[in-house]
């Protein structure tokens, strides 16, 4: 079937038509020229029209079994809208959670590919279906491209790129080298850490991983906001977990990879990273690097390092204590815990991983640091507690609590602001209903464009959010969150006028910086 027939890359092109000032800022700097290209080799079938441009629609299938193989807006105008809708409120907003970033057209063509089609259950070489040479050849050249990504000996390490994400990694690592009610240490929710590292609480065990295995928290010293490697290693000596895992989604400082190193071995455990926020700026040599100290390394694909979403996980080929953690990982992936790989998320990770490797991508990864100590050093003249005082890497961890005010609601408003940002529980936290934070975070608005003095009005947008959350704060008639939540968006609201001026000043902003891929 002709290419231009399936309109993928056609409707692509036409989604969002740009001003030739757009055209000519498109990501010069940090991020991915797109190249529109127009296939008019169209198959004779039915004409169909969407935004103003004429396709057809092949007619795929014999009789009695046949179909229009439309366009999205034809054959569900319904999804069509939504994704019309999301599209507009991420070029109009501020994108601005750690977590996200936006992906390259190039990756968003290989994850829209063919490559969705085929069943792949299995290793390369290995699988349990026919058919399978070209997604083989793919997933070869991915761990390739994941292991120079990040500057690893094939003969040293091997890497997995199956993993649906990132807590499906991590949960397949558990799977592999601990036996359940093995004992792990991984870092408080509340401190900075992530669900899937053990997370419960004194009445649930909230996370599969503390549901199947033990786990004791590590914390940090409150008074400096950074680890507490002493108590890590106090506590670790009693409680002799099997496996340490390191890293964080809120931590935003750089991490003490020998200290870990020497706290494992001094229990015998098992030391992983899950650099999943931070593994763009590794690729980079922007951060230390985890790979010189762990045993195991684990990440998601669609944050920092800007890929599609999926997970990956590196392992030392070499066996650590008795393990052959190759056979026991890939085993635990598949068919341990998943089935069938995703090969379009692998066709457009390995695409990233191909743009990990350029100057480029370094260029934009130390933009991103560098945007993001501008934000906290603004934030700072404001007068804002920030946890550990600033920033070595994408993110910085706001403590609203000073300030009169938490995070749910700051959060709401920014939101009816087009301020996209998340509410996060900081170190003391009484209650994880109404946390004290909010975590902001650089990545997806370096991607679009935005400098340091730009960053530096974004600190400003945000204080003028969090001033006008102090005002309905006092002005809402219950003490409860969600009394404030019913408030704000009420008709009745007395300071509509203020958060639609703020909106009208991040629409400004957001609207100069074009959206790769969409």
């Amino acid at each position: 079937m002709p290419t231009a027939c399936t309109g993928a890359a056609l409707m692509g092109s036409l989604q969002q038509p740009l001003s030739t000032k757009f055209q000519n800022q498109l990501f010069t700097t940090h991020g991915f020229l797109p190249q529109l290209k127009f296939n008019n080799n169209f198959k004779p079938c039915k004409v169909s029209h969407v935004e103003g441009a004429i396709f057809t629609a092949p007619q795929i299938g014999g009789d009695g079994s046949s179909f229009l193989d439309y366009g999205l807006s034809e054959a569900d105008p319904e999804v069509h809208s939504i994704i019309g809708k999301e599209k507009d409120r991420q070029f109009k907003s501020l994108e601005l959670i750690a977590s996200e970033n936006f992906t390259s057209r190039a990756v968003m063509e290989a994850v829209g590919s063919c490559l969705t089609n085929k069943y792949s259950e299995g290793l390369p070489g290995k699988r349990y279906y026919g058919g399978n040479e070209h997604i083989d050849e793919l997933e070869i050249l991915c761990q390739e491209r994941a292991l120079a990504a990040f500057h690893l000996d094939g003969n040293k390490w091997g890497v997995n790129v199956q993993p649906l994400s990132g807590s499906p990694a991590n949960f397949a690592v558990y799977t592999a080298i601990l036996k359940p009610h093995d004992r792990i240490m991984g870092l408080d929710l509340s401190h900075g850490g992530h669900l899937s590292h053990g997370f419960m609480t004194p009445k649930r065990r909230v996370s599969a991983t503390s549901v199947y295995f033990e786990s004791m928290a590590y914390r940090l010293d409150e008074s400096t906001g950074l680890i507490d490697y002493d108590m890590l290693e106090k506590t670790a000596s009693i409680f002799r977990p099997k496996l340490i895992i390191a890293g964080a989604s809120a931590y935003p400082r750089d991490i003490d990879y020998p200290r870990f190193r020497k706290i494992a071995d001094s229990v015998g455990a098992f030391l992983m990273m899950d650099m999943a926020h931070i593994s763009g700026l590794v690729a980079a040599s922007v951060l230390a690097d985890p790979f010189e100290f762990c045993d195991i390394v684990t990440t998601t694909t669609h944050k920092s390092l800007r890929g599609p979403r999926g997970g990956m996980i590196f392992f030392k080929k070499d066996p650590v204590h008795g393990v052959d953690l190759e056979t026991a990982i890939n085993n635990a992936v598949f068919p341990g815990l998943q089935g069938g790989p995703h090969n379009h998320t692998i066709g457009g990770l390995a695409v990233s991983l191909k743009y990990a490797q350029s100057q480029d991508f370094k260029n934009y990864q130390n933009q991103v640091v560098a945007n993001c100590r501008a934000l906290a050093n603004r934030l700072v003249e404001h007068g804002y507690k920030l946890v550990s005082g600033g920033s070595d890497n994408h993110l910085v961890l706001v403590d609203l609590r000073p300030s009169g005010i938490d995070g749910a609601r700051v959060e709401k408003i920014l939101d009816l602001a087009f301020i996209t940002l998340n509410k996060n529980s900081v170190a003391g936290d009484r209650s994880a209903q109404v946390p004290g934070g909010i975590r902001i975070g650089s990545p997806a608005m370096t991607t679009r464009g935005l400098g340091e003095k730009e960053f530096e009005l974004v600190a400003d947008l945000i204080h003028e959010g969090v001033q006008i959350s102090l005002e309905a704060k006092s002005l809402a008639s219950g003490t409860k969150v969600q009394d404030f939540l019913n408030f704000v968006v009420s008709p009745e609201f007395p300071l509509k006028d203020k958060v639609s001026d703020l909106r009208r000043k991040v629409e400004a902003l957001a609207t100069k910086y074009p959206i790769p891929g969409v």
